[in-house]
């Protein structure tokens, strides 16, 4: 058995402006998590971020959204793990991810930050530990580097937003493999699943 889950934190920016826009794809499956275990985030002010305890398929975990913007995360994410001494390796980020399109959700274990802002800032918080685990949420590349930044934070189209939406379903239902350290069987059963 592979490594537990103890964190899953979505990405995103806060306020009703950015609410559902691709760039928040990572809080909105979170939010959407926590609606499905009938749980109510609460704002933390000591982990800048709403977060709430759940237990999911008998793994007991956090669930946190920054409330700092999105190029801060790391913030939120590293007051949380040290309160609660969560391991970098046993953190799952969720964030919205330019390079898959709209419909596909990948895990991935470690890696770089891949131009992600809030990636980066969670890697430096971390003191740059990169070993947590990933949920790209697939939102496409508008194909032009320079209009990646009004992209992401504008709603996708209604279309583009039900294959958004059909993959983060896909992901909550692999979620429970993730989080009990079953990353092989989540993986195999997340990335069939488009």
């Amino acid at each position: 058995m592979d490594t537990p889950v103890e964190l899953i934190v979505g990405l995103g920016n806060p306020g009703p402006t950015y609410e559902r826009t691709r760039h928040n794809a990572g809080a909105d499956l979170v939010l959407d998590l926590a609606k499905s275990l009938n749980v109510e985030l609460k704002i933390e002010s000591k982990f800048f971020g709403d977060t709430a305890k759940v237990t999911l398929d008998g793994q007991s975990l956090r669930l946190l959204i920054p409330s700092t913007f999105m190029n801060r995360s790391g913030q939120s994410v590293a007051a949380l793990s040290r309160f609660y001494q969560i391991s970098c390796e046993r953190i799952l980020i969720v964030h919205d991810e330019l390079d898959l399109p709209p419909g596909i959700a990948r895990f991935k274990k470690a890696g770089g930050h891949g131009g992600h802002n809030g990636l980066r800032d969670t890697i430096k918080c971390l003191g740059n530990n990169s070993d947590f685990a990933r949920l790209r949420i697939g939102i496409g590349h508008p194909g032009n580097v320079k209009q990646v930044a009004d992209y992401v934070l504008k709603k996708a189209s209604p279309k583009d937003q039900d294959l958004i939406n059909n993959s983060m379903d896909d992901a909550i239902r692999s979620l429970p493999l993730a989080v009990t350290g079953q990353w092989e069987k989540a993986m195999n059963g997340l990335h069939s699943a488009d």
